[in-house]
């Protein structure tokens, strides 16, 4: 039986110039390299100039993906924006996308859930383009996360980068194939009880400000842990799947510690994992298309690869979704 399915055919991403190692990080805050990459793994963050935006980050990124795709801006009927740090409290930052593409026709909006915002925003544009609602779509992740960040709170603002990620999808026929490409399917949680443990303590109806993150790291950890493990066995139960079909995975980058220990708890050899980390630290919602740009520019990930992405963030929002490359 032929169905419609959306296929990833094109990613690109974007970084900000000024990078900042975690000894330039240490003359700011009372921290050090050694503490830094013992509790996180991350060695340095790039963090937006004056001046440059979301969209700014968001523009190029999508600029690439467009180009990986081989197509035309104009040809782009939806677009997701996954960001937590909008260029403004409203028009939504994909319009400003939109324009800068050439996309006359269709529709651009956010979408919010922290560092779950890609694979929300994946899930989104892959149900739209299933029900012919969209036929080639951007998906973004784009944040500017420094600056939410209390630059003397050392337990966040060492944490954090800013970056931008992005893919084209496109609808495609599927005829029920295991290894036709396309999204398999995507699954989506979430727990409001546990808002207090990572949140950012302003907003425009409570005090009229951005505010800055604040969070609880022992408990997201332990949260981080089962919860992307449990949505991972969701995503593979669901498609009489087992880990060993997995070919890669490519985690949110919020943690080495906790990407270690779900790859573990999934008996995922390391070497089929990929880390960005390092470089990048926890971009939020663009961690997981930077990361996978990565793998695809450097040729881990190949045609017929099976691609695990999971991820988990303020809210608690969680979520992972599968695809076949």
């Amino acid at each position: 039986m032929t169905s419609i399915r959306a296929r990833i055919i094109g990613t690109g991403s974007y970084l900000p110039e000024t990078e900042m190692t975690n000894d330039e990080l240490a003359k700011i805050v009372d921290t050090s390299d050694e503490w830094i990459v013992q509790r996180t793994g991350i060695r340095s963050r790039r963090v937006a100039a004056d001046g440059e935006t979301t969209a700014d980050l968001a523009r190029a990124a999508s600029r690439a993906a467009v180009l990986a795709a081989g197509i035309d801006g104009a040809e782009i009927d939806l677009i997701v924006l996954a960001t937590a740090t909008p260029d403004r409290t409203l028009p939504a930052t994909a319009v400003r996308v939109q324009a800068a593409l050439g996309a006359r026709h269709g529709v651009a909006f956010d979408v919010q859930a922290a560092c779950s915002g890609f694979v929300y925003g994946l899930s989104v544009a892959d149900n739209m383009i299933r029900l012919g609602q969209a036929r080639t779509a951007l998906v973004i992740g784009a944040e500017t996360f420094s600056r939410l960040l209390d630059w003397t709170d050392r337990t966040t603002c060492v944490l954090f980068g800013d970056g931008a990620g992005a893919i084209v999808l496109q609808a495609v026929e599927h005829h029920g194939g295991s290894t036709e490409p396309g999204i398999v399917s995507t699954h989506l949680r979430s727990d409001g009880r546990h808002e207090e443990l990572l949140y950012a303590d302003g907003g425009p109806s409570s005090t009229g400000t951005v505010g800055k993150v604040r969070m609880k790291g022992q408990a997201v950890f332990k949260h981080a842990v089962v919860n992307l493990a449990e949505i991972v066995d969701v995503a593979l139960t669901a498609n009489g799947l087992g880990p060993d079909d997995i070919d890669w995975l490519v985690p949110h980058q919020a943690n080495a510690r906790i990407i270690d220990a779900t790859a573990r708890k999934l008996g995922l050899p390391l070497d089929r994992v990929v880390r960005t980390v390092a470089e990048h630290a926890n971009t939020s919602a663009a961690s997981i298309p930077l990361a996978l740009d990565h793998a695809v520019a450097d040729g881990r990930i190949q045609p017929g690869h099976l691609v695990l992405m999971e991820a988990m963030g303020a809210g608690l929002t969680w979520g992972a979704a599968l695809v076949r490359w």
